[in-house]
């Protein structure tokens, strides 16, 4: 396994990486809307999602791979209400490409967050 870790991201905020590379595949922990810098990303469901892809974006480049070779998705949302509004920007990100994906309402997110989404993804080799 090869742990993938890159500045252009927030750091793991716990004992973990931002992602781990094993074979050809990558799989990304959870990311949550934090900026690179730690802060947390203000606004709606909508500031924070295109967060959390800037967040993904930086960690697949990092591990050799990009959205376009995401396989699986897990979305994780606070409030499925906003599940509309996170659906048309997760939509603007992948066009055309669409992985499988599994949304989940759950009852809270590390530091209240919004939403948090994790990937698996192929890798050049």
């Amino acid at each position: 396994m090869k742990y993938v870790a890159t500045d252009k991201a927030a750091a793991a905020i716990g004992p973990y990486s931002q992602g781990v590379i094993s074979g050809d595949m990558f799989y990304s922990s959870g990311q949550i809307p934090l900026k690179a810098d730690g802060e947390l990303a203000e606004g709606g469901v909508a500031e924070q999602t295109h967060q959390v892809f800037a967040n993904l974006q930086a960690v697949l480049e990092e591990a050799g791979s990009s959205l376009q070779h995401v396989i699986k998705t897990t979305v994780f949302i606070k409030d499925m209400n906003d599940f509309a509004e996170l659906n048309s920007i997760y939509a603007s990100y992948f066009g055309d490409h669409k992985p499988a994906r599994s949304t989940v309402e759950v009852a809270r997110l590390p530091k209240d967050v919004k939403v948090e989404i994790e990937v698996i993804a192929k890798v050049a080799q």
